[in-house]
């Protein structure tokens, strides 16, 4: 991922005209994804929820709606049906958040595309690149806003990270290294619940597990704070944990544009962590790092001299792409809801210049577009090719 053109610093992003009207296909009987991006996007204070097709079972539908606290004539069953409703509508939804398992986001955004309905979807994007060039079509033709949930990107102090690289912190980047350990799949209970049933079925979730569930968040999270696109990888799958189709673990050797070495390592049955994302970018002049589980500070640490431990918050070495994107002062702690409500304030300020005929200027949003998901295809089925023929070097842009 190519640095795009430097962000204009001192632009506040625009407050809203009103609030925009969401709906959700997917995230209906408790599901986790669905509940963060609906709390997300009404923390963000720009979106109301006003309709959804949480299960294709009429009576979990029904319930799930009523749980949402949705009007009787706005929960659906079909999202075919909710997408043609919703657009005939005087006040249809302006955007759909897809929170399916895998190989539904692509037929789902293309149905509420064709509809002219604005998309933000859950990653991995879809299973396949004809999909994925399928919903780029669509994009293009339609130039509807298409968001991706790499919600890590939203932390403030990434967008830290991004600003400090660019303005030549670290000097010339000379490694990269991004880890994500969770705990989950470790028991074979876990692959009988809902969330771990599909995740672990070839058939729903592609042909790979933890690469695509959280690998891909590694993937864009080392992109988008360094600024250089990953060219190729070559990667070895494991089941570290309970027996099960896919991989739980995967180990990678990456290499950057300009020729940067680094490592990916992603495993959900790392017995004794929970969500341990962790980014480090060390260039000719200092090393950045950044763990998800802590995520209001950035450690500077310059060669040969004394590290320097930057807080959110206003002032004290703080950029303006973090304080854009703050909502405490700083010893008022941040976390992962507000990440997931400056992804929606971001996702909706796009959607208002779209509908508007406005152009947002280059660089104010850190919205994860379309383009991301489908680099996050490309890399996911890279990974599987390397795997299966031994650990092989593969280009992951192609």
């Amino acid at each position: 991922m190519s640095a795009d053109p430097q962000p204009p610093r001192h632009i506040p992003l625009p407050p809203p005209r009103r609030r925009l009207r969401l709906g959700f296909v997917g995230g209906g009987k408790g599901a986790f994804i669905g509940q963060v991006h609906a709390m997300g996007a009404r923390l963000s204070n720009r979106w109301e929820v006003v309709a959804g097709a949480l299960s294709s079972s009429p009576e979990t539908a029904l319930r799930s709606g009523r749980d949402w606290l949705l009007a009787q004539d706005r929960i659906y069953s079909d999202y075919r049906t909710m997408a043609e409703t919703e657009r005939d509508r005087p006040d249809g939804i302006d955007a759909v958040a897809i929170v399916t398992p895998n190989h539904l986001h692509a037929p789902v955004a293309l149905a509420f595309m064709r509809c002219g309905i604005d998309v933000i979807c859950d990653k991995p994007l879809c299973n396949s690149l004809q999909e994925a060039a399928a919903l780029l079509a669509a994009q293009r033709e339609t130039g509807l806003v298409f968001g991706v949930s790499y919600v890590y990107a939203s932390h403030a102090m990434v967008r830290q990270i991004r600003e400090m690289v660019q303005d030549g912190a670290v000097g010339r980047i000379r490694q990269i290294h991004v880890e994500y350990f969770q705990e989950w799949a470790l028991d074979p209970a876990s692959s009988s619940e809902k969330g771990g049933a599909w995740r672990m079925d070839p058939a729903r979730s592609g042909a790979s597990f933890t690469t695509a569930d959280i690998g891909t968040h590694a993937h864009h999270l080392a992109c988008f704070a360094s600024g250089l696109e990953m060219q190729a990888l070559r990667a070895d799958f494991h089941v570290s944990g309970a027996a099960k189709p896919l991989e739980d673990t995967c180990f990678m050797q990456t290499r950057f544009e300009g020729d940067v070495p680094g490592t990916l390592m992603v495993s959900q049955a790392a017995a004794g962590t929970h969500c341990g994302l962790r980014l480090r970018i060390f260039g000719d002049l200092a090393g950045l790092e950044w763990n998800q589980e802590t995520p209001e500070h950035v450690t500077l640490s310059p060669a040969k001299a004394p590290s320097q431990r930057f807080l959110r918050g206003e002032d004290a070495g703080i950029g303006q792409a973090a304080r854009r994107v703050t909502r405490m002062p700083r010893g008022h702690p941040e976390g992962f809801a507000d990440a997931w409500a400056t992804l929606y304030t971001e996702f909706a300020v796009a959607v208002e210049a779209r509908r508007d005929g406005r152009t947002v200027p280059d660089g104010l949003l850190g919205l994860p577009s379309l383009r991301d998901g489908i680099a996050g295809v490309k890399f996911v089925l890279a990974a599987v090719e390397s795997n299966a023929a031994g650990g092989t070097w593969n280009d992951c842009r192609r």
